[in-house]
């Protein structure tokens, strides 16, 4: 990879910068792509594009910036977009900062102010390589400042029209996504958290083969109508809303009972009756357990040391399932009458059994 390093002033990237929203940032005479198609939407909070400013006008270095070079002679940001879209914005009006507890709009400056921001010489590497040359050493670039999250480093990876339109569904801060499902998913848009997870249950996981596979796709309209079945299915099968529903591996229970005959009455009246059970700690897994029948997803309450301590006095060590004496610190607490049978985590109920007993009772 060629990498060359050139001083670029504020005056030649804010010529023709325009933000099209969803159609991308661009400035340097229009021949800089400033927010590629992999890159995380505008996150700096207005202290820290106030910082940016600040440090122009006192003519302290900003960190270095990287810019691809396409086959085209045109280039994209690789590194830098926050930094650039502050100073670019705070150029173009879009915003004041406070110097000396006065705010400024580019406008208020004096010529001479004007001239030393748009002067001031930036740092770029100017960057010339394959893609995968180009992604190894973005992730490098990264390792300092915000991190990039797994799916904006996949972004990387996989530009193209499926992407672009992926990020139009999944990916903006009033996306389709969002008002579908922000009651059933956790995580932002636009640190694409939702994208990730929309892939992740289509995929069963092996995201990087979904998206090298339809990297070149027109549209993303596959993943979205499966999106749109997911939360469909969500809202028909589960007819109360609680707020435990939201961050429910739904993907999961699509793919296994999307195509199930289920009684709807009957598993909201589980669902509430579990709700209600103290010794279920996991409220959320509930929701995979009326489906699956896996107990774990309920993390059912554990006894207490006091608890263990008596049932181990009065079973004067012996395992009641082999008849050993043990110590207690090489037994575990039991439920004589097993939760999913209606036994409590109360003292009554519990036993101390040896770990290889307890184990093979749980079929460990």
């Amino acid at each position: 990879m060629k990498i060359e390093l050139k001083q670029i002033t504020i005056g030649e990237v804010v010529r023709d910068y325009q933000d099209n929203l969803e159609a991308g940032v661009v400035g340097f005479g229009g021949k800089l792509d400033i927010r590629p198609p992999y890159q995380r939407e505008f996150v700096y909070n207005g202290e820290q594009r106030d910082e940016v400013i600040r440090t122009i006008r006192k003519v302290f270095p900003l960190n270095v910036m990287y810019w691809v070079v396409r086959d085209d002679g045109t280039y994209e940001v690789m590194d830098g977009q926050q930094r650039t879209i502050s100073f670019c914005q705070y150029v173009n009006g879009d915003f004041s900062v406070q110097f000396e507890d006065t705010p400024y709009y580019f406008h208020n400056l004096t010529a001479d102010e004007q001239k030393q921001i748009l002067d001031y010489k930036l740092q770029v590497y100017f960057c010339t390589g394959t893609d995968k040359e180009k992604l190894e050493w973005f992730k490098i670039i990264n390792i300092a400042g915000e991190k990039l999250t797994a799916q904006e480093l996949r972004n990387a990876v996989y530009t193209g029209s499926w992407l672009v339109d992926a990020k139009l569904k999944f990916s903006k801060s009033n996306a389709p996504a969002k008002g579908l499902a922000e009651k059933y998913i956790t995580g932002s848009p636009i640190r694409q958290e939702y994208l990730e997870t929309a892939l992740k249950w289509l995929s069963g996981g092996d995201i990087e083969d979904y998206m090298s596979k339809h990297q070149h796709d027109q549209n993303a309209n596959e993943l979205w109508l499966y999106f749109r079945a997911v939360i469909e299915w969500v809202e028909r099968t589960f007819v109360k809303y609680r707020k435990e529903m939201k961050g429910v591996d739904w993907g999961k229970l699509y793919n296994l009972h999307g195509k199930d005959s289920l009684n709807t009455d009957e598993l909201e009246a589980e669902i509430s009756q579990l709700m209600q059970d103290e010794d279920v700690t996991n409220k959320k897994g509930i929701y995979d357990y009326v489906l699956t029948g896996n107990e774990r997803s309920l993390s059912i309450r554990i006894f207490n040391d006091r608890e263990k301590r008596e049932a181990y006095e009065h079973q004067k060590g012996i395992c009641p399932a082999c008849g050993q004496h043990f110590e207690i610190e090489d037994m575990e607490a039991d439920h004589i009458m097993p939760w999913s049978k209606g036994g409590k985590t109360i003292a009554e109920n519990c036993q101390m059994l040896c770990k290889d007993c307890n184990r093979r009772k749980s079929g460990v």
